[in-house]
């Protein structure tokens, strides 16, 4: 996440250098790009669509800057007229893209963006930079909401997130994929997330005494008391916790929570349940963290241990299993001509494009068509079998002329919007590791294209 207004120069210089090539030969003509994953990351089944806010604010924003343009004309790089053009330059293209929270899939259009060739050319590296980190991490974090099943998720992971930037993204997804919180103060303020804590090992080791360390914290914050019992012994701390939990209750307030952050959790929070309960505190929750991934937060679950919050830190902050998507964006025409490269196991869908999601009768997802934007729902429902009202289209226009069409979602509404289509995703997909991949096919229309397309560029290359 961007934390100062985002600069035109936040590119890779072979953009710059076709750009200045583009500009010489006069290639002024709409372009169209496409943005989509390559393929599913390991024991992946889906992929959670985030960072599009960022991307449109960094094209609605798009502008060389005197200091920009003057550190160009110094690298001694560019000619005078094409740096008197950067000057002026502005996004004026459009964008249909998948809403923030979608699920969706390989080979499909995360969004496409059409524009004159050189704007479109331009913003390649800040939205793949966008798109990518948040697209990531929300896929990621909905791994954990799907092995949580229901029990409360937090982000713990800013201490060890690669930046400020990245640490704010890692709560911003996490929360957009399901999780609960965040203990991450600045993106609780920036982005409305509640915000959770309890306490360090620090804050115990500060004081002679347990006991007396727990009871100093209900002292301070009698209403919001959560304790972390594993600084010397667990159980031993449990009961601790459970006696101040009890004058806590004498004096009209409650025990929130304790924490446990090592050791076996499924064993330690089975005897904290029953240290708890037995104190009359069956309304405190136990919260597990220290070093936990979706796999192990399955495994507690399954176990049955009854932990009701799980803290989730490294491991969600870098995507720890999978830290980068094989995220493209490539272009699919120019021109009025489909455009694409044959490169092995990189052959690229041309055209503008569509995403249509067919649905069971009770609203769960099927299968997905890629198609041409042209094409309709009634004409995909016909060529599947299926009722028009079964059949959603995922890309909506997002940006006209280089401006936001209409109020882009809250956060809240993004999240709405992944915990509805989460339900309805088939449960062979959600799982960790999925059984059957999800459908991905063309619609005939754009099969037909893209065979027409690579065939006719074969011939060229072949008859040259």
């Amino acid at each position: 996440m961007m934390t100062s207004r985002p600069s035109a120069l936040l590119t890779d210089l072979y953009e710059l250098t076709m750009a200045a090539s583009y500009f010489q030969h006069r290639m002024f003509a709409p372009a169209t790009f496409s943005v989509f994953v390559r393929s599913l990351p390991k024991d992946r089944g889906f992929l959670v669509a985030a960072g599009l806010d960022e991307v449109l604010h960094v094209l609605e924003a798009f502008t060389f800057t005197n200091e920009d343009i003057e550190f160009l004309r110094q690298t001694g790089r560019f000619a005078t007229d094409f740096l008197e053009y950067l000057a002026q330059l502005r996004f004026t293209g459009e964008v249909y893209a998948l809403p923030e929270g979608s699920l969706c899939f390989a080979q499909e259009p995360l969004l496409e963006i059409t524009a004159p060739l050189i704007e479109a050319q331009l913003v390649e590296t800040a939205v793949l930079n966008a798109l990518h980190g948040q697209t990531l991490l929300a896929s990621k974090a909905a791994r954990s909401y799907a092995a949580a099943t229901g029990r409360s998720l937090l982000d713990f992971s800013l201490r060890r997130t690669h930046s400020t930037d990245a640490g704010l993204a890692a709560a911003r997804a996490s929360y957009l994929a399901g999780f609960d919180g965040t203990s991450n103060v600045l993106a609780s303020q920036r982005y409305g997330i509640p915000c959770y804590g309890t306490m360090a090992h620090s804050f115990i080791e500060s004081f002679d005494d347990e006991e007396a360390a727990f009871a100093a914290y209900a002292e301070t914050f009698p209403d919001d008391t959560a304790l972390l019992i594993d600084t010397y012994d667990t159980v031993t701390g449990a009961q601790r916790a459970a006696r101040v939990g009890q004058a806590l209750l004498q004096r009209g307030h409650r025990l929130r929570g304790v924490r446990i952050d090592s050791g076996d959790l499924l064993t330690l929070s089975r005897a904290t349940r029953l240290i708890l309960d037995e104190a009359g505190l069956s309304f405190t929750r136990i919260y597990g963290s220290g070093g936990l991934n979706e796999y192990q937060v399955e495994r507690l679950i399954r176990a049955g241990a009854p932990i009701d919050v799980f803290g989730i830190g490294t491991d969600l902050g870098v995507s720890q299993d999978a830290p980068s998507l094989d995220i493209a964006y490539k272009l699919v025409e120019y021109a009025g001509r489909p455009r694409l490269k044959l490169s092995t196991d990189k052959i690229s869908l041309v055209g503008q494009k569509q995403i249509f999601r067919v649905h069971e009768t009770k609203g769960t997802a099927e299968r997905d068509l890629v198609g041409l934007r042209t094409e309709s729902a009634d004409s995909v429902a016909r060529e599947v079998g299926v009722a028009t009202d079964q059949v959603a289209l995922l890309l909506h226009p997002v940006m006209v002329q280089g401006r936001i069409v209409q109020p882009l979602p809250t956060l809240y509404e993004s999240r709405t919007r992944f915990l509805t289509g989460f339900t309805y995703l088939p449960p062979s997909v959600r799982t960790l590791l999925p059984e059957v991949p999800y459908s991905i096919s063309l619609t005939r229309a754009l099969s037909q294209l893209q065979q027409e397309s690579v065939a006719q560029l074969r011939a060229r290359y072949e008859n040259a």
